[in-house]
This record gives structure tokens, C-alpha cells and sequence, in this order.
């Protein structure tokens, strides 16, 4: 496991996504609710869409562009357009830091 620091807790806002660049080709969007902190793949699985940018409704975020809907636990695309999975990545907090396994992404 390769286990990356994004941020401190105290970075993110309840119920809204927050875009970090992990690599030159990945941007990760964490999401903080209801006391838990999900990590997703932040471009959609259908287009070319910031999921960050998304809105959040429990456990889903809605796509900007065309609405499809993911579970944030499990990246699983709820609605159409989308039929693909988003990559999602186990998340540590440790002494109010947030880190991801980038070493392999779910």
C-alpha cells in the first residue's frame, strides 16, 4: 500500500467534493459526509466532468454535466448516462490528516 497525505479534515466542507491532484493524469475528489470521508476518481466515467464540482445527496454525487449519479462508497454508477464505475481509494485519517491508497485504486 502506498498511502498518500491530500489534506487535513479540517480542508473540507461537509456535503461538497474536493478536487486533489495525485498524479499529472489523476485528480481525486474527496467528499466529506456525515463524519466519513470518501475518495473517488474526479472526472465522471460518461464525460468529461469534474465530479468535485457535483452535487451531493448522502452518499451520491450527481454529475455536473449530464446528472448521472455514483454511490461515493463504491464508485458504482447509479442512473444513466453512465455504465462505468468510477476508480474509488481507501482513506486514512490520522491526527486530522486525510490520506488515500494511491498504491491501488478500487
Amino acid at each position: 500500500m502506498t498511502w498518500l497525505r491530500v489534506c487535513n479534515i479540517a480542508d473540507l466542507s461537509e456535503g461538497s467534493g474536493t478536487p486533489f491532484e495525485i498524479t499529472g493524469e489523476t485528480t481525486v475528489a474527496l467528499f466529506a459526509v456525515d463524519g466519513e470521508v470518501f475518495a473517488v476518481n474526479d472526472r465522471c466515467s460518461h464525460a468529461e466532468a469534474s465530479l468535485s464540482e457535483g452535487e451531493v445527496f448522502g452518499c451520491e454525487v450527481e454529475c455536473p454535466r449530464h446528472g448521472a449519479a455514483f454511490n461515493l462508497s463504491t464508485g458504482e454508477p447509479l442512473t444513466l448516462p453512465a455504465t462505468v464505475p468510477l476508480a474509488t481509494y481507501d482513506v486514512r485519517i490520522e491526527d486530522g490528516a486525510v490520506s488515500i491508497n494511491v498504491g491501488e485504486a478500487v
